[in-house]
């Protein structure tokens, strides 16, 4: 019987991050298992909480998991893991049933069937919604009301784990801010993205690459980080605290992207028009952006009535409402901004990654699944089948409880001033977004490797405060966008090189990389 589990510093599971693969892994392992949930703000405050768009998953009558596979490798842009996406697609109808009969309340057409939508590069209506455009929220909402009966499991809010700590080669815990050191038989990263690496980005304060720089210091082999996918319709406010996503939903109940003059232009980049490729799109506008001058291009759904986008668009409408547009008769002001990475820690078919006792899912993953480009409304999906799978591999390996890591207690730490933090974090988000954004070169990208240098010589190792670690992660996820970028001389779903701006053949695969033989190949970058 379990006691005290709040004091608790050993556990059979450690896993860090609240948003949908945290939450999933965490529940699905409360049956089995002593488990210890950590994250570093409130539970709520994740990428999850904000999707609007829903969750894909082959569960229409004319649809099929291998119509949902090929749509995802056509997406993917030729280096998706086919065996990844195939797992993802044939058990995520699963995973939707055990969300519904969790109390997921997903939204239903008239006759009580699930409501189905289409998005982007899908080619059935195949993405699920719950309150019109709260899916992530309302899914999240189900996750924490059934985690916090458990009672084998130890949520520990605002909790920043600083480093991944490792004995012997293998993951035997986690060490906090406080210096507190917990022990594990395995660790479950589900930290999330990393958006704020750019000055423009759909997601929350919080995703700042923590999970991707920590495994990637602890010796973990990282992948495709130079896939970074813009999504093409964010709200273009007077500042950043006025940016939000606008769902690629909309697009699919028949929004249509107009330039500076008015003029629909997207049947000129794409046969799939506004429903193309997400990065396809993001161009596109960028492209019309150039040619006129202007700060945004506009979304119009002005086709449809009132009624019928406060029903569906609830969140949208509201926060539209709130800068002084109606959607139903005023164009919305839109253009790219960094939303999700495609690539992150390296991982297998079971979460696993390529240190013993560490996996990964969600966003802070790099399956394989999403390939160069993400297919809309993937990404949930991913963080429940693969959190799934990753709790089922630790369960079977019945894994020991390692010996004591070494203590972290006389880690000598040191304070960086907020403004100096601050300084260097508008600076390092401006530079990501101006030269490893939507499009890329060379020249630029070797410069700004230089620069990141010299923010990173400026942080200290063992910062003292949240803020500071927060930003020394910023850097290394930016280090291994920019590096990856470098490393890919081609052009190929999220990742556009003015000086390769075709795909090569030969780079149609996953790069991966360790510290170690980063370290070593940094001298023999072709720029």
């Amino acid at each position: 019987m379990l006691t005290n589990l709040q004091t608790r510093t050993e556990f059979d599971l450690i896993v860090v991050g609240s948003g949908i693969a945290g939450l999933y892994a965490a529940l699905k392992a409360a049956g089995h298992a002593s488990v210890c949930l950590l994250t570093k703000g409130a539970l709520e405050d994740t990428n999850t909480w904000l999707a609007q768009g829903g969750i894909a998953a082959a569960i229409g009558q004319d649809d099929n998991p291998a119509g949902h596979i090929a749509d995802t490798l056509q997406a993917g842009a030729g280096t998706c893991d086919s065996q990844a996406v195939s797992v993802m697609a044939e058990e995520g109808p699963r995973c939707i049933r055990e969300l519904r009969s969790l109390g997921t309340p997903f939204d239903l057409q008239d006759d009580g069937r699930l409501a189905l939508t289409r998005e982007g590069a899908h080619s059935k209506n195949r993405v699920l919604h719950c309150g019109g455009d709260a899916t992530g929220r309302l899914i999240q909402n189900t996750l924490q009301e059934r985690l916090a009966c458990q009672p084998t499991v130890s949520v520990r809010e605002q909790t920043f784990v600083t480093d991944l700590l490792v004995k012997e080669g293998s993951i035997c815990g986690v060490r906090t801010l406080s210096g507190q050191t917990l022990r594990a038989k395995a660790v479950i990263l589900a930290t999330g993205g990393l958006g704020q690496v750019f000055a423009r980005t759909t997601n929350p304060q919080v995703a700042t690459g923590d999970g991707v720089a920590m495994a990637y210091r602890a010796g973990a082999r990282i992948a495709d980080l130079e896939f970074i996918q813009f999504h093409p319709t964010v709200f273009m406010g007077k500042n950043e605290e006025e940016t939000f996503l606008v769902s690629e939903a909309l697009r699919g109940e028949g929004a249509t992207l107009r330039n500076s003059k008015g003029d629909r232009f997207m049947p000129d980049y794409h046969e799939m028009a506004e429903l193309g490729p997400r990065d396809v799109v993001a161009r596109a506008i960028l492209d019309q952006m150039k040619k006129s001058g202007s700060a945004h291009v506009f979304l119009d759904i002005t086709g449809r009535g009132k009624e019928f986008l406060i029903n569906r668009f609830p969140t949208i409408f509201a926060m539209a409402e709130k800068r002084g547009l109606d959607m139903s008769c005023h164009w919305l002001p839109v253009a790219p901004a960094a939303h999700y990475a495609m690539g992150g820690i390296e991982t297998g078919l079971d979460g696993q990654s390529s240190i013993p006792g560490l996996y990964a899912c969600g966003e802070a993953a790099c399956s394989g699944v999403h390939g160069a480009n993400r297919l809309a409304s993937n990404s949930l999906l991913e963080g429940l089948v693969f959190a799934s799978r990753a709790v089922e591999s630790i369960r079977e390996k019945r894994l020991s409880l390692p010996a004591p890591c070494k203590a972290a207690q006389n880690v000598s730490q040191t304070v960086m001033r907020p403004e100096s933090v601050r300084k260097i974090r508008e600076q390092l988000r401006r530079r990501m977004f101006e030269d490893a954004g939507v499009l890329r070169s060379g020249t630029a990208l070797f410069i700004l490797r230089e620069e990141l240098a010299v923010y990173a010589s400026q942080v200290p190792a063992e910062p003292a405060n949240q803020s500071a670690w927060e930003l020394k992660n910023l850097i290394t996820a930016a280090q291994l966008i920019v590096q990856g970028a470098l490393r890919r001389t081609e052009s190929r779903g999220g990742h556009f090189r003015l000086d390769y701006p075709q795909p090569a053949p030969a780079l149609a695969r996953r790069f991966s990389f360790s510290k170690e033989k980063e370290e070593a190949d940094s001298a023999s970058v072709a720029v």
